[in-house]
Order: structure tokens, then sequence, then C-alpha cells
């Protein structure tokens, strides 16, 4: 390995030539208290920045193992340092000067949700912290300006590294303060299955958000306090007694008047499957992390999905057992979702009828008398809502506000009146008996046929040149492929995109070998990322932007694949 010494002498060697020159600086350099790799260099000044690497062996670091001694403590700890780095080397970006990008310092800047990102890695074997980012390599046009790069790599790069990377730079208060979070929210996510529950959202939690594009906790809103026959304690390792709303298992529903806050809390607990930091608000908001948000979908493609669950004896004598379509109505979308979703393993749906197809949902009784069974391939959701738990276990959270059927179902009625939600179960089943319910008597579903083995892909393993895009938290491109994503509504990160652009080439080189269905592909996959992390699909090295998705969200990308995902 070269020494900082030897990349101080070859800037002075390659200063004021051709910004190509700047490709020798390529490798790995000592600088005593850390690594820098250079990994990847810049074309000329206006391109993406240059990728280099910091590598902090363990014993300079010199951070109790206590920190990083399992994935749920190790990944909050690791965002805590990214976080401090990236708010750090803002006040250093650009402080070198030059022509396009010259000067840019920059790294993955986590938001609300503590999650599994590639910028900054801990070994937890060694201690070894790895960060991942970006350097704008500077220039006068398109000449080296080896002196400005200097500053960067020699001074304020080591700056970084000691008030970031070091632990002698940390009050450790702050570090277990981080890591104690941690604990107290894998506490709760043990006491779900404990006691039965598929969420709970703290008294004092501060769900509505600042404004539709700030995920900051909204300023003088309303606190949550839970109902009190909905109310359980639990007394965490850290923070000790904590009281909240605890969402039992089965068939909830929640209802209210318009901006009452049903959506709101929905949408906090479909979020609840991902940790939250200090001061969020929704820090003690958890929910079963195998949870699923489900809606109408119109225009998806559907990749050959047993929907006979809730669809069949089309008119036009088309298969529902294999169910395939490129343009998907409202109604045989969300079945799809529904019946990927079970698939996938999800024990909690999260279901807004604001989002659903009414006639995927229900049938009332005078339309029931109008269009008979006979002529409906339809079988609503709430005629299967109440198998899906006993059967299978699957619960549903649904928010209603314009239909009364589901009180039938419900097993849990929570009311959000300004914000404050009230149980309300005994008095809706008593005013239900007025309304009685007329179900058509669907017989019962089998579960849906999950062998949908993925056609190998000879021309696409082929193709050396396999070129992604993403586009926010939209959509993703894979060999000019659309994978529309706009409605997977889990997503909060485009970081999570980039990754499932790599997962999906990657499972499609060397998972998908024509023998392999979708469900055996993801969990061989997971399997894969729970041994070896962002290596299980980073082919050529891994970059410092991608965050690992749930199951839940790489299923659905597969899913939304068209002509990517061959079934047979």
């Amino acid at each position: 390995m070269k020494t900082s010494i030897d990349l101080r002498n070859l800037l002075k060697q390659i200063d004021h030539k051709s910004y190509p020159a700047y490709k020798d600086t390529k490798g790995k350099y000592d600088f005593k208290d850390y690594v820098l790799s250079i990994d990847h260099v810049q074309g000329d000044p206006f391109a993406a920045p240059s990728k280099v690497t910091l590598i902090v062996p363990g014993t300079v670091a010199k951070f109790d193992s206590y920190y990083f001694e399992n994935q749920y403590k190790k990944v909050a700890f690791e965002d805590h340092l990214l976080r401090r780095m990236a708010k750090v080397i803002k006040d250093y970006s650009f402080k070198a000067k030059g022509s396009g990008k010259s000067g840019l310092l920059g790294i993955s800047e986590p938001k609300q949700e503590v999650l599994n990102r590639s910028a900054c890695v801990v070994n937890d074997k060694n201690g070894d912290i790895t960060v991942r980012m970006e350097i704008g390599f500077p220039a006068n046009g398109r000449t080296i300006n080896a002196r400005e790069l200097e500053k960067i790599l020699f001074d304020f790069l080591p700056t970084c590294v000691k008030q970031t990377l070091l632990s002698i730079s940390f009050n450790k208060n702050e570090l277990e303060r981080v890591v104690h979070l941690a604990e107290d929210q894998q506490y709760i996510r043990d006491q779900l299955k404990e006691q039965g529950l598929t969420a709970f959202v703290a008294n004092g939690a501060i769900l509505p958000r600042r404004s539709g594009v700030s995920q900051l906790p909204m300023k003088e809103a309303v606190a949550f306090t839970s109902p009190e026959s909905l109310e359980v304690t639990m007394t965490l390792p850290h923070k000790g007694v904590i009281k909240g709303m605890g969402i039992r298992k089965g068939i909830t529903l929640i209802v209210g008047g318009g901006y009452h806050g049903k959506s709101t809390l929905l949408k906090a607990l479909e979020l609840g499957v991902y940790n939250h930091v200090a001061g969020d608000g929704r820090e003690y908001v958890i929910t079963d992390d195998s949870a699923m948000k489900l809606r109408a979908e119109d225009g998806r493609s559907i990749q050959k999905v047993d929907i006979s669950m809730f669809i069949r004896n089309l008119p036009n004598g088309r298969d529902t057992v294999s169910f395939y379509t490129e343009d998907a109505s409202g109604s045989t979308s969300q079945a799809a979702n529904t019946v990927e979703a079970i698939e996938m393993g999800s024990k909690v749906f999260l279901i807004d009828e604001d989002t659903s197809a009414t006639n995927f949902m229900i049938r009332d009784e005078l339309m029931q008398r109008v269009v008979h069974r006979d002529v409906e391939p339809i079988i609503p959701f709430i005629d299967r809502v109440e198998e899906l738990y006993k059967e299978y276990g699957i619960s549903t959270i649904l928010v209603a506000g314009s239909s009364g059927s589901y009180f039938h179902k419900a097993d849990t009625i929570i009311q959000m009146n300004r914000y404050e939600p009230v149980e309300i179960t005994e008095f809706a089943k008593k005013e239900a008996e007025s309304f009685p319910l007329v179900l058509e008597g669907a017989q019962k579903a089998e579960l849906p046929n999950t062998a949908r083995i993925v056609k190998l892909d000879q021309a696409f393993a082929k193709d050396n040149r396999i070129k992604t895009k993403v586009m926010g938290k939209d959509s993703i491109s894979i060999n000019k492929e659309m994978v529309d994503l706009r409605y997977v509504e889990q997503l909060v990160d485009t970081e999570q995109l980039n990754a499932l652009c790599m997962i999906i080439k990657y499972m499609k080189l060397h998972i998908f070998d024509g023998r392999r269905s979708v469900t055996e592909g993801v969990e061989l996959l997971c399997k894969k990322m729970e041994e070896n992390g962002f290596v299980a699909f980073c082919d050529g090295g891994v970059p410092g932007n991608v965050v690992i998705p749930r199951k839940q969200e790489i299923y659905a990308a597969l899913n939304r694949c068209r002509g990517l995902l061959k079934i047979e």
C-alpha cells in the first residue's frame, strides 16, 4: 500500500496537467489513522464526483463493541456516525475552489428513518469503520488544480475523520442514547409478538408531519393519547415504563370525519416498520415489520399471479389462477397486491379506503340484489378479511370514512376525533345491528399458488452494458425498461431504489436460473444479504448510496417488472 507522502508527491507531479492525469491517483493510501481509497476518478470536473472510501481500523476508532454487538444496534450506531459526518463535511464542501463540481464533498444524508446504509459500515468483528463518499476533484477549466485537492485530502478529510469517526470525539452519553433508543425500539418489536399486537403507538407521539415535502414533526400538533381500553404498558430496558395504544391482532377499523387524523395514523403505522431517530415524534410508533400497505394501482402489470381468491370466472374465460395483464384495473391490481403480500409473508395488511378500488372492498346489499353473484367475478375483500385472519393469521388495519359495512367484521373500532383516538367498538357494533350485513357466502379460498418460476434470461446475461437509472422514489429503469414504484408507499428513500436496481440486475444474472420461483429467489437473496450485507448484490464493488430494502419492497419491485421478469 502506498503512503500519504506518495500521494502528496503524485499530486505535485500532476499539478496543472490535463484533467485525465487525475486517474493516476486511483489506489489506496495509508494516512496512519486511516486508509484513503480513491476508487473512481471522474472524467472531467463537470462529471459525477470521484468516489472515495475511508477505512478507520477499530484499533484506532476505539468504539466500545457494545455499540455494534448486534444488527439493530449496529445500524443505529452507523446511522449516527453518518449523520455526524454529513453535518461536518458540509462545512468543508466547496471550500476548495475550481470549475464544475470542484471542491464538492458529498455523502449520504439520512432523514427521519434509521436505515441500513452502505455509506457507513462498521465491522461487527473488529470495529473497523468504512465510510464511502464523493469528492469533486478540483480543476481550473479542465486543468488539474492539485493544490486545492491537497487541501481536501490533507486538511479537510483528516479533520472530518477526527471529529466523526474516532471515539475520543464523542460524548459517551450521546452514543448511549442512540443505542439505548435502538434497544428500546427492538424491545417493543419483540413485545408485539409476545402480547399479540400488530402495532404500538406511544402516548405523546407526534404523528402529523410538517408538510407534504417535509417529514419533520408538525409544530404544535396534537400529541397522541391512547384510549384507556386499548392502552398497554411496557417497561423498556432504558426509558422505563411507557404507555400507549396497542393494536391487537385481528381486524381493526379506523373511522372518523375527514381531516380528523385517520390517514395520518395509518401513515405513521405503515412507516412504523422502520425505526425513527430521537425527536422525530414517532420514535415509539412500532409496527410489525412485515406489514404491507395495499392499494389499487391502475395500469400496473401482473405477471401470472393467482388472484382466484378474489377474482374468478371472468366472462372472457381468462385464467385467474395464473393471471397476466399489462394494464390492470383497480380491482385486479389490488387483488394482485394482496395476493403478492400473502406470498411474501406479510402478517399485517394496511388499507386506506381512499386509495382502494370500491368494488374490490365491498358490494352493498342493493348491488347484490341487482347484480347477482353468478355474473360478478369479484369476491370483495370484506368476504375474505375474517378468513385471512382466522385461517392464515393475517391481520388487517383498515381506514374507512364512507362505508360502515366493515363495522360488522371488525374486532376493534377506533374513531379519530380531532387527532384523538376513541374506541367505539361496542357502540358501533350495536348501531350496526340495525343494518344487517348481507353476504353472498363466498366459498372458502385456498392459499394462492406461489410456484411462479422465473425463466432464465440468457440475452440479459450476455449484455455487459446493463444500464440502470433511478427517478427519485417514483421508478427505476433497467436497460430502458421502466419499473413503476410510485405506489409502493413504504419506500422512503431514493437509496432504497438504488439498491433495487442492483438487486434486480443481480437476481436476473445470478439467481433466476430457470428453476427458482420469485419467492424462492427473494428468500435466497435475503439470506445472502443477512450473511454478507451489501456485498451480496453489489457486483464490482459497493457504492456509497444504497440502502438495503425490506424483503417486501424487493418482492414488490420484481412483481412490477414487465419484460424484465418472464414467468413460466
